[in-house]
């Protein structure tokens, strides 16, 4: 197939059906990321315009065009214990003042969790602070991605060597992981069966999900509008516990968005404490 062609009515639709389907803002002169991301999808249907291709994700008429196409669009991108200190305040901080409050059970939601590589960490966390001497009560995680394919293979909990090189030492993987053959390794079950995934819309009602003591929504809002990031925000507020934490990326910020949080610098590392 020879390059996607654009025209300003197409790329205005997309923006459109992206932002209707998901909540993800493409801002100007992305046609680059489109072309990158759904050229493959384009030629599976054998549809070279893109114009045309937008009409069929529209009326979605083809099985699983319009999920395959916001999966492509979707940045998939993580590591284990990514930015290192936001896993730290957990361990170190919020596990240990839990404890204290007399916390009869912790539960935590990663709610991007891609391929796995967040909340598999966090269960990592939870058996080291065990490990460790500390009472902690029983911790749960709801893991949910907007991928059905990524939701899948992280149940799985299988990844190949280059996989677990970024960011899991040789330590944590020799003890938490077992080896498969063909350079994979599996989740122990001892890590694996705090976690239970599933499929979710950001954009979609919380309300099945249950009440969380911890939130961790890291490196998703910036692909948001201001509304729709509003909007997640004081949905997410709605189901934390009193006294609960919200953990975004490292670039990203509640200023001028919602003020139902107050941030609480770790130093080194920041997190939001739903304010009472």
């Amino acid at each position: 197939m020879s390059a996607v062609k654009f025209t300003k009515d197409s790329y205005r639709e997309f923006q459109a059906f992206l932002h209707d389907a998901c909540g993800i803002y493409l801002g100007e002169n992305k046609e680059y990321l489109i072309e990158s991301r759904l050229k493959p999808l384009m030629e599976e249907c054998s549809e070279p315009d893109f114009g045309k291709f937008v009409v069929l994700l529209k009326n979605n008429r083809i099985l699983n065009l319009r999920d395959k196409t916001i999966e492509a669009m979707t940045t998939n991108e993580t590591l284990w214990f990514r930015d290192k200190d936001p896993f730290d305040i957990v361990k170190d901080k919020l596990f240990a003042q839990m404890v204290a409050d007399k916390k009869t059970g912790i539960k935590i939601w990663s709610s991007a969790c891609s391929s796995g590589q967040e909340p598999y960490s966090l269960s990592i966390l939870a058996e080291e602070a065990q490990a460790s001497g500390l009472q902690l009560p029983t911790v749960r995680i709801t893991a949910t991605d907007i991928s059905p394919a990524m939701v899948n293979r992280a149940k799985e909990g299988i990844y190949d060597q280059q996989s677990l090189a970024r960011g899991l030492s040789d330590a944590r993987r020799q003890k938490y992981f077992v080896e498969k053959g063909d350079d994979n390794w599996q989740v122990k079950p001892e890590i694996a069966r705090r976690i239970s995934f599933s499929q979710h819309n950001l954009l979609q009602s919380y309300s099945a999900l249950g009440r969380f003591e911890i939130i961790f929504c890291r490196n998703v809002l910036i692909y948001f509008s201001k509304e729709v990031k509003q909007d997640i925000l004081n949905r997410m507020a709605d189901i934390l516990q009193p006294g609960g934490y919200l953990i975004l990326g490292t670039s990203e910020s509640l200023a001028g968005i919602t003020e139902r949080f107050e941030m609480v610098n770790f130093r080194p590392g920041l997190a939001y404490k739903l304010k009472s």
